[in-house]
């Protein structure tokens, strides 16, 4: 029997997700992104459960998706079902009727980005990083854009979408990525469970619904067309230059 890549467990009335798939920092896997699901679904079904908090092992909280486990030789193809995924996964956590907490003391990245901004409060430590490097291999972010926009300040989007600069939770805190810069996250994520168990199951549900109405609404509306554009730029020269650079740990021919 093979080691979970999500971790389940219920205490004090909240369900802990953590993902615990260090060798590949906790991409975005087939195995993991199921788990995942099926610790959201558990938790929604389960009376006892008040909210959820997604935290991880590694100093990573999430990297995006794991591009090892393309399943089509087709760029295109392969890009759309990991685009198809994370569509799922983000939708999932937005609509899904209990309070999320992230709870991040890591690097977060590409798909980890886009799961960071569709929790509803957001708790990040010291040693946490964000960046949006997409730019910088020819791609945008293109689907986490979903979560992230309504999120962060227009002028910090335009920024760090561009640049793609990595910054640390101060800056997260001041545009809008995360709720709470905290120098202990665990204990500042233990006095927010404390604070959301005085709401009732049914205020909770319904203030988180009001609050992601809008979020969900552009989600829906945005999500297919997003979708295909993203999966059209794989495949492209820029994209496999990109890439390549990358992994050969060099600069792109168009940053020389």
């Amino acid at each position: 029997m093979t080691e979970p890549y999500v971790r389940y467990e219920v205490a004090d009335g909240f369900a802990v997700l953590t993902f615990d798939s260090p060798h590949n920092r906790n991409a975005l896997s087939a195995k993991l992104v199921a788990e995942l699901l099926a610790g959201l679904d558990a938790a929604a079904a389960d009376d006892a459960v008040r909210g959820i908090v997604l935290t991880h092992t590694g100093n990573t909280f999430c990297a995006g998706a794991d591009l090892s486990e393309a399943s089509n030789a087709d760029p295109a193809v392969a890009a759309d079902e990991r685009t198809r995924v994370m569509i799922g996964v983000l939708r999932r956590l937005i609509a899904t009727p209990k309070p999320v907490i992230a709870q991040i003391d890591g690097n977060v990245r590409a798909g980890g980005m886009g799961i960071v901004a569709a929790c509803d409060i957001a708790v990040a430590g010291p040693t946490s990083s964000f960046a949006l490097t997409e730019v910088r291999i020819g791609l945008a972010p293109f689907m986490i854009s979903l979560t992230l926009l309504p999120r962060m300040t227009s002028r910090a989007a335009s920024r760090y979408y561009l640049t793609g600069e990595k910054f640390g939770p101060d800056i997260a805190e001041r545009i809008g990525l995360i709720t709470i810069n905290a120098d202990d996250p665990a204990a500042e994520v233990k006095r927010l469970r404390a604070e959301l168990r005085k709401g009732s199951p049914q205020g909770l549900a319904e203030g988180k619904r009001l609050a992601n109405a809008a979020m969900l609404a552009g989600f829906d509306a945005s999500a297919e067309e997003l979708a295909q554009r993203s999966a059209s730029f794989f495949g492209t020269p820029e994209v496999f230059e990109g890439m390549a650079a990358f992994l050969q740990r060099r600069p792109p021919s168009w940053a020389e």
